[in-house]
C-alpha cells in the first residue's frame, strides 16, 4: 500500500462505522489523519473504534439532523482540531420497486438521507474550511447517479443530485484551495446488498465488465489521494469506480 501523507489533518467520515466509510477511515488513519466517525448506529461505532484504535473518535449523529451536525462539528474542532477533510459516505439504498409503485414516503426518506444529508454535512463543514482557505471534500455518489438503475429511482435520483451538488460546490470553493470531488462506485461488498433482491444484485453484477463487485479498499485508495494535498488542481469532478461500467 502506498502511503499518502495526511499527517496532522483531521477528517470527518460520515457513515464511518461500516462499509465504504469504515474502509476509508482506516486508510486515512494509516495515512496519518485523525478521523472522526459520524454514524447513527452506536453499536457499530463501538466496533469501529475498537478496530481503528487511537486514531479514531466518534460522534453518534443522524446526517438529516442539521442541529446535531452543527453541534458535532463544533465538538470535533474543539476536541481534535480543525476539520480539513470531509468524506460523505452515509447513505441508504431504499426500496426496490418500479416508480409507479414506489412509496412516496420511502422516496422522501431516500432523498433526505442521500442528497439532503450530503447537503447538510457540507453546509456545516464548509465555513471552517473557507475561513482557513483549505480543505478536501469527497462526496460518495454512485453509478446509479450517472445512468440510473431500474426499480431504484429514488436512489438514482438522489445520487445524481450528489453529482450536481459536487460540481456546483467545487466551482464555488475553487478559489479557497478547497477541492470538492465525487466518486461513483459500482456496487461494493457491503451491507447495502442485504437490502436488495437477489435478482437485482445479479443484474448489477452483470453490468460490470470486471465481472465482480468493488472491494471497499479500492475505493479507500482513491479517496485517500483525492483528500490529499497532492490533489491540488482537480475539483468539481467525478471519479469512476465502476469496473468499466460507465466511464464518463
Amino acid at each position: 500500500m502506498n502511503r499518502i501523507s495526511l499527517d496532522d489533518q483531521v477528517a470527518v467520515v460520515t457513515g464511518g462505522a461500516q462499509g465504504l466509510g469504515l474502509a476509508i477511515a482506516k486508510r486515512l488513519i494509516a495515512s496519518g489523519a485523525r478521523v472522526s466517525l459520524w454514524d447513527r448506529d452506536a453499536d457499530e461505532l463501538k466496533k469501529a473504534l475498537a478496530l481503528l484504535g487511537s486514531g479514531a473518535s466518534a460522534k453518534q449523529v443522524d446526517i438529516t439532523d442539521l442541529d446535531r451536525l452543527t453541534h458535532a462539528h463544533r465538538e470535533v474542532e474543539a476536541e481534535t482540531g480543525p476539520v480539513s477533510i470531509l468524506v460523505n459516505s452515509a447513505g441508504i439504498a431504499g426500496g426496490n420497486a418500479p416508480l409507479d409503485a414506489y412509496d412516496p414516503d420511502e422516496w422522501r426518506r431516500v432523498v433526505e438521507v442521500n442528497l439532503n444529508g450530503t447537503f447538510y454535512v457540507n453546509k456545516v463543514v464548509v465555513p471552517g474550511m473557507k475561513a482557513r482557505n483549505y480543505g478536501r471534500i469527497v462526496n460518495i455518489s454512485s453509478v446509479a447517479g450517472k445512468e440510473g438503475n431500474p426499480n431504484l429511482a429514488a436512489y438514482s435520483a438522489a445520487k445524481a443530485g450528489v453529482i450536481g451538488l459536487t460540481k456546483s460546490l467545487g466551482k464555488e470553493l475553487a478559489g479557497y484551495d478547497i477541492a470538492v470531488n465525487a466518486i461513483s462506485p459500482a456496487t461494493a461488498k457491503t451491507r447495502i446488498l442485504d437490502t436488495l433482491k437477489p435478482d437485482f444484485i445479479q443484474y448489477m453484477l452483470s453490468r460490470i465488465p470486471r465481472a465482480r463487485f468493488l472491494e471497499v479498499d479500492e475505493a479507500a485508495a482513491m479517496v485517500a489521494w483525492l483528500v490529499s494535498r497532492e490533489n491540488s488542481f482537480t475539483t468539481a469532478s467525478v471519479f469512476d469506480l465502476s469496473g468499466g461500467r460507465c466511464t464518463y
